[in-house]
């Protein structure tokens, strides 16, 4: 029997193609862009939850910077 995916993005997106958008599967968590649905990355809850608490915690902000912030 083949899984449905479910995908779920932030209320926040209000329909734009620049959204993340994710999904539970029985083999993993599953990560796409809305833009370019076809291009899935695929992990683990426990990776997820890592990635998404570094988020929070600010670890990735630098990505996000423009040159004179550095």
């Amino acid at each position: 029997m083949e899984h449905e995916i479910r995908w779920t993005k932030s209320s926040l997106c209000n329909g734009d193609t620049q959204c993340l958008e994710i999904a539970a599967t029985p083999d993993g968590m599953l990560l796409r862009e809305s833009g370019t649905p076809g291009t899935v990355v695929t992990t683990t809850p426990e990776k997820l939850r890592a990635f998404l608490l570094g988020i929070k915690a600010g670890e990735f902000d630098h990505f996000t910077e423009t040159p004179s912030e550095r």
